[in-house]
């Protein structure tokens, strides 16, 4: 009997240390838009495709083309996205 209260407490420790990182964490930034908040990761990634489209806009009207077209775009779609992150909430 006493070994499974001996468990049950270490169990309870380790559930209580592993909360233990969550507990600093700050507000999530967010931006007001007509009233309603929306999270800024959801802002800059909305931005970041907006800005991979207008740039296959101009690698298309300059006649240039990119290789592997389903790397290249996610992942400039991602490098404009992180870049947006850390210009306006870093």
């Amino acid at each position: 009997m006493r070994a499974n209260e001996t468990i049950r407490t270490m169990r309870l420790g380790l559930v209580s240390l592993s909360a233990l990182p969550l507990a600093s964490c700050s507000r999530a930034p967010s931006i007001d838009v007509l009233g309603s908040f929306f999270p800024a990761w959801l802002v800059c990634t909305t931005l970041g495709v907006l800005v991979t489209v207008l740039t296959r806009w101009v690698l298309l009207r300059f006649h240039m083309s990119l290789d592997l077209g389903v790397l290249a775009y996610p992942s400039l779609a991602a490098l404009f996205t992180f870049a947006l992150w850390l210009i306006f909430f870093h």
